[in-house]
């Protein structure tokens, strides 16, 4: 049975992983319900070993691959649903990830673009006197590239369609504090709460792994921190049921139980599926086990993680 797992979040809610293409699955498993938000990340087609999908394909027949996937997501999106889509591209292709826009986009309308961010660089002068810190800062993980021509890849992108970019979003779900309090009460659209829209860039760091072939057992993830940024800003209150046709070790997966809200996956590897549904459980017998901060209480706490930080994931 293609219904590989299911794990119950309680008042009719579940997490609900399937062990097929995602092509030919989405339509018949779901129904007649729609899906709120779709938030994935397929194959870049960079090479990478998966163990049950080739992940190098001649371009054209991978950007007509991303096409069907576009359609098979459109057949299952809501009306107001957002479709988050998460991709990267090599130093030495840069418009791949917009090669894959440009193809989704003939079925959607490109809303928003966000640049998940895995490293960044801190300088003490431009922190500003305000932030005390005693020196410059490096956070989070990259793969680092080995060529004298290029920089280190530190961030990915996540484009954000709908059916006609008319979607409301929940900006102040994933706000942060002004750092000029004086702008609380300045600028009108901030109300009495101290809180604004983030904007598009979302520092959003790997967590320090020991064992690869352990804690990450997937050659392409992403942190659950992730999806459940994207479900936050689509809006939770509207976010029914969401989506992941691919969703490897479940990521996307952990992150709708975190939220309580319904979830169907796909992926044709057994293995992986077998992770997220442990992963999910986890998730749902101790939320705060393996949680980690998105946010440092002090800046003791920034420290020691660049203190600690190990290899590149």
């Amino acid at each position: 049975m293609p219904l590989f797992d299911e794990v119950s979040l309680g008042r009719g809610r579940s997490v609900r992983l399937y062990c097929e293409d995602a092509l030919p699955g989405l339509g018949r498993r779901l129904g007649r319900a729609r899906a709120d938000v779709v938030v994935t990340s397929p194959p870049y087609n960079l090479g990478v070993p998966y163990s049950r999908y080739r992940d190098d394909r001649p371009r054209e027949e991978y950007l007509r691959w991303t096409g069907r996937v576009r359609d098979s997501v459109r057949e299952v999106l809501a009306d107001r649903g957002s479709f988050f889509l998460n991709i990267g591209g090599p130093p030495s292709d840069p418009w791949l990830p917009w090669d894959v826009a440009r193809e989704v986009a003939q079925g959607f309308v490109l809303q928003n673009v966000l640049h998940w961010v895995k490293s960044i660089a801190i300088d003490r002068v431009s922190a500003g006197r305000a932030a005390g810190l005693s020196s410059d800062l490096a956070l989070g993980h990259y793969k680092p590239v080995r060529s004298a021509r290029y920089v280190h890849g530190a961030q990915e992108y996540v484009f954000h369609f709908t059916r006609r970019g008319d979607v409301p979003l929940d900006r102040l779900a994933v706000g942060v504090p002004y750092g000029d309090k004086s702008n609380v009460t300045r600028w009108r659209a901030a109300g009495a709460a101290d809180r604004r829209c983030r904007g598009n860039t979302w520092f959003l760091p790997y967590p320090t792994i020991r064992f690869r072939a352990r804690d990450r057992p997937h050659p392409a993830t992403f942190p659950p921190e992730l999806p459940e940024w994207c479900v936050r800003l689509h809006g939770l209150e509207r976010a029914r049921l969401v989506v992941d046709p691919f969703v490897g070790i479940g990521a996307s997966a952990v992150a709708a139980a975190r939220l309580g809200v319904s979830f169907v996956g796909f992926d044709i590897d057994r293995e992986y599926l077998r992770v997220a549904a442990q992963r999910v459980r986890r998730e749902v017998t101790d939320p705060r086990g393996g949680r980690r901060r998105t946010a440092p209480k002090s800046r003791a706490r920034i420290t020691e993680s660049v203190r600690t930080a190990g290899t590149p994931p």
